[in-house]
């Protein structure tokens, strides 16, 4: 009897296998053959603006760091998605050819307040050119252009702030009363308001926070500025694309720096976690030295 049910239950499983292999491969050869599999990939670059409503305060920036990455090609559909400004949101539309020229139109959803459509063309399948459209019109920003080169995103942890930038914090100014003291013999003296900045020390050129083990001792003289840059370098490793101003000033003009997604927490390392628990601690009671800088 025993072995009489171990065979119907053989056959049982052997059916039911047979029957999700047929259907698996019966669902792939109904699916859209894939074409222009070469174009697929980030295109990655400036997000210039076009049209701004200058009767509106100016909030959004010139220019934001903007990915567009071709996730899928039929004859019929587009898949893709477009990273930018700390929003991930998924694209599809279609592709057109004439001649040597592609052409994609290209959607995000339309329940978000910065949806749009993508208008754009790629030439010498490495360089992506074209127009952003908001779907509202009474945006601030309502028309935005792009020109963009073909990147592979790579986790690098090597990978460094350059030496010769300037890490000035132009989103977060003070306002300071000076005092002019060069002024001629029986003169009062002017004062008036001036513009000052926190800016960020050379540690952050020179301290690996995503290979290097960090110590108190390492932490306990830096400015938090030069915090808060240690610990988004490592997100920006990971190609977070970064939601605030504040942040997103520092790295969108950065070679290696590539936005793919609005949420990374799963790619960090046990030293990365580490060493943003104790960046954040020191961040909490560390203070800023501000001055005067052109822009």
């Amino acid at each position: 009897m025993k072995k009489l049910f171990c065979l119907l239950l053989s056959i049982l499983l052997f059916s039911c296998n047979s029957k999700e292999k047929k259907t698996t491969k019966d669902i792939t050869k109904d699916l859209p053959k894939e074409i222009r599999t070469d174009l697929y990939g980030s295109y990655v670059g400036d997000f210039t603006i076009l049209e701004r409503d200058t009767s509106k305060p100016a909030k959004e920036n010139y220019i934001n760091k903007i990915n567009i990455v071709i996730k899928r090609i039929t004859s019929s559909k587009v898949t893709g998605q477009s990273i930018v400004a700390g929003n991930s949101r998924p694209l599809t539309g279609t592709m057109t050819t004439k001649g040597s020229t592609v052409h994609f139109i290209l959607k995000e959803p339309g329940d978000d307040k910065n949806d749009g459509v993508f208008d754009f063309e790629i030439k010498n399948d490495t360089l992506l050119t074209g127009i952003w459209v908001a779907n509202n019109p009474k945006k601030e920003v309502s028309k935005r252009k792009f020109e963009l080169i073909k990147k592979e995103f790579k986790y690098d942890p090597n990978v460094m702030l350059p030496k010769d930038g300037m890490y000035i914090d132009y989103e977060n100014p003070r306002e300071e009363q000076v005092t002019d003291l060069e002024v001629e013999e029986g003169k009062e003296a002017e004062t008036y308001i001036e513009a000052v900045f926190r800016a960020a020390s050379e540690s952050i050129m020179t301290i690996n926070s995503s290979t290097q083990k960090l110590k108190e001792s390492d932490l306990k003289n830096l400015k938090k500025i030069d915090l808060e840059i240690l610990r988004n370098t490592i997100f920006a490793r990971h190609g977070l694309t970064f939601k605030t101003k504040t942040v997103r000033q520092f790295f969108d003009s950065v070679e290696w720096y590539i936005p793919v997604s609005d949420n990374v927490n799963n790619e960090l390392t046990t030293t990365e976690k580490e060493n943003i628990v104790l960046l954040k601690r020191f961040e909490k009671y560390a203070e800023d030295n501000y001055d005067s800088f052109g822009r």
